[in-house]
């Protein structure tokens, strides 16, 4: 799985060839994932401003608005890609244009049902 992070909003401060360039490389690499059989899912998620977070405080339940995440970089969406290696999801990360603007992707293998075997 490849975890998108950037900041929320950054693509304001892009000029609008800049956004349409962004966009249309990520049109690109979707394609691509498309068309090789790569790509199994992904999605966006709305903005942190819409977010609640539900934690375990003093053995209560605490739902409270936002992430309020230490971090200037929030979670902004994945991708699922069937890859032949680890390091061929490195790669397709490696194209994202968020990370060119400061956002950073994880790439992480997803557990199977099976238990925690890797």
């Amino acid at each position: 799985m490849l975890l998108i992070w950037n900041r929320p909003g950054f693509t304001e401060g892009l000029t609008e060839e800049e956004r349409n360039a962004l966009f249309g490389e990520v049109d690109e690499i979707m394609k691509e994932l498309t068309e090789t059989g790569e790509l199994v899912d992904g999605q966006a998620l709305a903005d942190p401003a819409q977010t609640q977070t539900v934690r375990r405080v003093d053995g209560d339940t605490e739902i409270v608005d936002g992430p309020f995440m230490e971090s200037k970089e929030q979670f902004a969406g994945y991708l699922t890609v069937d890859c032949d290696s680890p390091q061929r999801a490195a790669e397709i990360a490696a194209r994202w244009p968020d990370v060119r603007y400061g956002g950073a992707m994880e790439v992480r293998p997803v557990m199977e049902q099976a238990g925690t075997e890797m």
